[in-house]
């Protein structure tokens, strides 16, 4: 029996220490602090690698320097390596994974693009070790492949490669169109400059070259035309070339401003159904409440809302820090996390003060506005309404109303058996809750 209840205890133990990992490597849970060291760690040691690998060509640097290089070289290695371990180990925590059981989840974690190029970026070690002379070049080439894992920790990059992909045929139309005009532009030049310059027009895949240095206007001018006719030919050819190149350029910019303005939207809309006033909602009544959102950004230190105000905006952070001063305590709320439910439907005055302990980009919901979606629309206003009472009446604890005074205050909850209770703080939906470290 005791043997049993320890292994049930490690067993327990396990599982939390590999969620807490989980959560630490794919930037998820209440661990932000510590994903975002080790993004940055990662992000720095990366480009350290990558301006390394660059300066070890150089021979004076790599006769000078070279144990030293590569000490880091194989520190860095053995780290790339240890993270590609640990991903593969808590793969089958991810959500779309987990049905498949813990090898299966492991094995199609390791084969998407992702898994792959933190391989490529652990390869350099095991070359170094096992082939230290002959694979110099194929460990030049993957050390400056880990330029790809900095993929992973931008989301600027990866809003450019879903786009780069997403416009893929139309990338691929175009492409098509250049080639065709490059190749009819090296025909035309090869039947009408190749007997005045045999040399320089030898043939068709001679006059491609030229045409090609033309097309994107880089006129290299070793190989130019000498006729009237060629220099006619050359001279529609460059303008054309503006604008064909344009054409891509063109195709890539729109889709990733589209990219950048979907995942805007996709994040703001999945932090407002985080809300336990709206989880009840269709994903399109979440959307008409997420078109009310309003930006705003409030410096280090400013004040957000507070003491004695009118409580009759939520707050949603998209980046940055609140710090929540109550009387007996202070409360640190993330990017992701939300305050003010409550306002929304009992507005009275506000109990605490809000600042930014950084600056802060917040998305603020006003209650006039929310009033009059739901002025229009009975149906919302029915579901929200329903959901505020069963709150109230289940005497829900939520950040924004945070404390039990401030509850009793607004006249939401109250009872016997918190009227002389000491004030606590509540974590409410995914929100991170944190007590001030110098309490």
């Amino acid at each position: 029996m005791r043997l049993t209840f320890l292994r049930d205890e490690v067993l327990v133990e396990q599982q939390n220490f590999k969620r807490a990992l989980y959560e630490v490597l794919e930037d998820t849970g209440k661990r932000r602090l510590a994903a975002r060291s080790l993004r940055q760690f990662l992000v720095v040691l990366i480009l350290l690698n990558i301006g390394l690998a660059v300066l070890e060509t150089v021979p004076q640097v790599r006769d000078t320097f070279g144990p030293h290089l590569r000490f880091v070289q194989l520190g860095s290695g053995f780290i790339f390596l240890v993270e590609y371990i640990l991903r593969l180990y808590v793969a089958d925590l991810h959500p779309p994974l987990r049905r498949y059981g813990p090898f299966w989840s492991r094995y199609r974690y390791a084969v998407q693009p992702d898994a792959v190029i933190d391989l490529i970026g652990a390869l350099p070690l095991l070359f170094v070790l096992f082939l230290p002379n002959q694979a110099v070049t194929v460990v030049v080439l993957l050390r400056l492949l880990r330029f790809l894992k900095l993929a992973r920790y931008s989301p600027a990059l990866r809003s450019l490669i879903s786009a780069v992909v997403a416009e893929r045929k139309a990338l691929m139309g175009s492409t098509m169109i250049i080639a065709g005009v490059i190749l009819l532009a090296a025909t035309l030049m090869y039947l009408i400059e190749h007997d005045d310059q045999p040399e320089k027009f030898r043939s068709i895949l001679h006059g491609i070259y030229w045409a090609i240095t033309t097309v994107t206007t880089v006129g290299y001018g070793d190989v130019v035309p000498v006729t009237n006719l060629g220099k006619m030919v050359g001279s529609v050819v460059m303008m054309m070339g503006y604008g064909l190149i344009a054409l891509p350029v063109g195709i890539i910019a729109s889709a990733f401003a589209r990219e950048i303005h979907s995942r805007d939207f996709v994040v703001t809309w999945s932090m407002v159904a985080r809300v336990p006033l709206f989880e009840d909602l269709k994903a399109t009544e979440i959307a008409e409440v997420t078109k009310l959102l309003q930006a705003q950004s409030v410096r280090k230190g400013g004040i957000i809302a507070d003491k004695g105000d009118v409580a009759d905006k939520m707050y949603f952070i998209a980046d940055g820090e609140v710090a929540i001063k109550l009387e007996h305590d202070t409360v640190y709320l993330g990017e992701g996390n939300f305050f003010g439910e409550l306002a929304l439907i009992n507005q009275t005055t506000r109990t605490a003060v809000v600042t930014a302990n950084s600056d802060c980009q917040l998305m603020v919901l006003e209650a006039g506005a929310l009033q009059q979606l739901m002025d229009r629309d009975e149906a919302l206003a029915h579901k929200i309404m329903e959901e505020a009472r069963e709150r109230v009446s289940e005497g829900k604890k939520v950040l924004g109303e945070i404390a039990e005074e401030e509850l009793q205050q607004a006249g939401v909850f109250a009872s016997a058996e918190t009227a002389d209770a000491e004030p606590e703080l509540f974590e409410g939906s995914a929100s991170v809750v944190e007590r001030d470290p110098a309490k």
